[in-house]
Parts: structure tokens; sequence; C-alpha cells
């Protein structure tokens, strides 16, 4: 017990002291190593001194120089000067002295360009080089050689060139009237059915019968059946009443909504008589003593393919048996063959009619295999067959709203067309002749 107390305390007492030589150890050995700590110590106090002498005293960090460039930025030579020295200095401009502009006096009178008086008349002004004597010859010149190409000469060629050079005054000139529907009765006449005419005498050579049952005056309401994938029969039937009538009436045609949403077609349909197909309407013109066309079966029958041809579609629903029977005017029913024939519709692409937002999109023999040349219409034989007028003014204005009235006046103007458009189908010998 005596012995392990000795022993912690020489412990203690060692770790204050420096570490005495192991037991075995020699004594040279331990002097060897003191020398070696103190060589190494020197050495290390002597570098350290090399090295601070080396360097010397360390010197002050010099300060940042100021800019001393008199073109920098917020500089004496580059910065704006203040308002007050601007004012200053536009004070001191000489202001520009003020000169007096005499008025012009009345006394000399001013020079104005004389004019032609039919320049005069125009609702705009010629270029100062052009000559309107010239230009009236030059249309002279090209009337008279239409006329000759057409086969006309003489007087009745003089004639008609007076007549045209006439309406292109009353063209410029604005001197026409069209009535509330837009209906334009010279434009009609002198350029409308001229068009139309080719067509109706060399091309489909239209014949009419019972021209005579179309009353010379009053209100009146033709009823057709409607055929041929594009409305050609409404415009045969328009040159028809007028040409062959021997009061010459003009025709107010009815059209459907697609019509008059066409930019160039329906602007054209309204000039040339056509107006919208609704009861209003129809009701306004009869009042009115026209001569009003109707087609019911609309694009259902205009539309319907090759094999169905002349087999009347549905009546729609008897609103122009209602007009007729409100206003009391003759139904005159109206059977046209040879329009099926002009395209004979073989198909109907639907997707591409949902496309253009078309009621449809025909597929003829030559349309659309041969582009725009399958636009042109077959060469069918026409004939055009007015019927005795069915009455309806004994029904009375009241019964224009009794649906079994205006059931009994449809049905009958419907049978009357259809048994008609038979009995023509076995006159024609051939379609085309």
């Amino acid at each position: 017990m005596a012995d392990s107390t000795g022993r912690r305390s020489a412990a203690k007492s060692g770790a204050a002291k420096p570490a005495a030589a192991k037991p075995g150890t020699s004594k040279s050995a331990a002097a060897k190593k003191s020398a070696t700590t103190k060589s190494t110590t020197s050495k290390s106090a002597s570098a350290g001194t090399r090295k601070t002498a080396a360097r010397g005293p360390q010197a002050a960090k010099p300060l940042r120089a100021a800019r001393t460039n008199d073109d920098a930025l917020g500089s004496k030579a580059t910065r704006r000067p203040s308002r007050s020295a601007m004012r200053a200095k536009a004070a001191d401009r000489p202001r520009p002295a003020l000169r007096v502009v005499p008025d012009p006096t009345h006394d000399a009178p001013v020079e104005t360009p004389s004019k032609n008086p039919f320049a005069a008349k125009l609702p705009f002004d010629l270029p100062v080089d052009l000559d309107p004597g010239a230009l009236v010859q030059t249309l002279v010149s090209l009337l008279r050689a239409a006329g000759s190409s057409a086969g006309l000469s003489g007087d009745d060629l003089e004639r008609r060139v007076a007549g045209a050079l006439a309406f292109v005054r009353r063209r410029i000139t604005g001197d026409y009237s069209i009535d509330d529907f837009g209906f334009d009765e010279e434009f009609t006449r002198e350029i409308w059915l001229p068009l139309l005419r080719p067509l109706y005498k060399r091309w489909f050579r239209v014949e009419v019968r019972g021209i005579e049952n179309i009353p010379a005056t009053g209100r009146v309401l033709v009823v057709a059946n409607h055929s041929g994938t594009i409305p050609v029969d409404g415009l045969m039937t328009q040159v028809a009443i007028y040409d062959e009538h021997p009061n010459h009436r003009f025709v107010r045609m009815l059209g459907a909504d697609l019509v008059f949403q066409s930019p160039f077609v329906g602007e054209l349909s309204r000039k040339s008589g056509t107006t919208l197909a609704a009861n209003s309407d129809a009701q306004r013109l009869l009042d009115a003593d026209e001569l009003v066309a109707v087609f019911p079966e609309g694009f259902k029958g205009v539309g319907k393919p090759f094999g169905d041809r002349y087999r009347l579609q549905r009546f729609g629903r008897g609103g122009f048996v209602s007009s007729a029977v409100r206003t009391g005017a003759p139904i005159i029913p109206c059977s046209i063959v040879g329009a099926e024939e002009i395209y004979p519709m073989l198909g109907n692409a639907k997707s591409i009619a949902r496309l253009f937002g078309f009621p449809y999109f025909p597929i003829t023999p030559t349309f659309p295999l041969l582009g725009l040349l399958g636009a042109i219409p077959l060469p069918s034989k026409w004939i055009i067959e007015f019927g005795t007028p069915i009455e309806t003014a004994h029904h009375g204005a009241a019964s224009a709203d009794d649906p079994s009235v205006l059931f009994d006046v449809t049905d009958q103007v419907r049978e009357t067309i259809q048994q008609t458009l038979y009995s023509l189908l076995l006159e024609r010998r051939s379609v085309f002749f």
C-alpha cells in the first residue's frame, strides 16, 4: 500500500519536471537528445531573424489616387447647365423680326380650268390630260364593234349604241332608282337579262308553254320545282317570263339565306329582283301587285341525287300558300324539265360541305375531275310550262292560319306540278334534243 502511494506521488512530480531518462538508458544518449533539441531551436531562431532582416520594415499601403480626368461623367466640362443659365442664354438671343404679308386682292379674277359640261356632272374629277370627248368616242367605237360582231347593223345598231351610252351616263350621274328591296329595274333590263339570253336561247334552247296563264297585271305567285345542283332554273324562269310575256313582267324571286350571305352573289341577286324567302317579304310584294316566284323544295330539291330526278321533295311548311291566301293572289304551278341533267349529281362530299358551310358539295361526271371546266353546264333541252292558275281568294284572309286549308292547297299545287313533269318527260324525245 505504501509502495503504490509512493508511485502516484512520483508520477505527479514527474509530470511537472522534465522527463527523466528511462531506466536502462545511458547518460550519453540523454545528453545527445538534449543537444539536438537545442540545435533545432537555435536554427529556427536564426532563420526567423534572417527573414525579418531581408523584409525590412513594412511599408504603408499607398492611398487610391483621386480622379483628375476632366472629361469624366459629372465633371464641369460635361455637366448639364442649370435651367436659369439656359433661360438667361435664350433671353440674350436676338429674336427674328416679324414679316408683314399683304392680303390678296379681290380685283383680279381667279383663273379656273374650263371643264367639259359632261365632266362637270361627274361625281369625281377627271385627270387634266384626259379628254372626255375622246373617251366617249372610244366607247362608241367599242360598242359598235361589239354590236357588229353580234350581228347588228344599220339603225338597230345605232339605236343600241345610243341606249348603251344613255345607260352609262345615268349610272355615272346616279340618275336611276331602286325599290325598298334593292331591285334595280334598269340594271335588270339592260345588263342582267341580256347576259342570260345566250344561255336561254342557244345553250338550253328553252321552250315555254302556257305563258298566257300569267295575268297581264296584278299579284300572282308562281310555284316551281327546283333542281339542277346549281339553281340555274330560277334564272331561266326569270328570262322566260320577261321575254315571252306580252307585258314583259319582271319576276321577284324568293331566295334562301345562303344566297345573301355571299358577298357578290347577294348584291347581284338583290339588284336583279331576288329577296329573302320570308313570309313578310312575300306578302309585301304581293300586296304591291308584283309577280313573285318561289321554289318551295329549297336545297332539298336542287341538291338531290341524280337517281331521284324529277321526284318532288317536301314543300317546306306551306308558308308560300299562307302568303297567297292572305293576299288573295292566284297560284300558278310551274314545271321545269331539263334542269336535272345540266349537272348530274352522282355523289355528295358531306365533309367538304361542312368545312365550307355549304348544304352539299356535288360530285358530277365533270366536277371536280375537270376543275373549272366542270362548272360548264351540259346543254340539255329545256321545257318550262306554266299551268292553270289555282285561285285562293275564295278561302278568305282568315283561312291563312288554318292548317287544313294550307295543307289542301299545298298538296294540290304539288300534285299538279308532279303530274305535269311526268307528262313532259313522256313527250321529250331526248335529253339534249
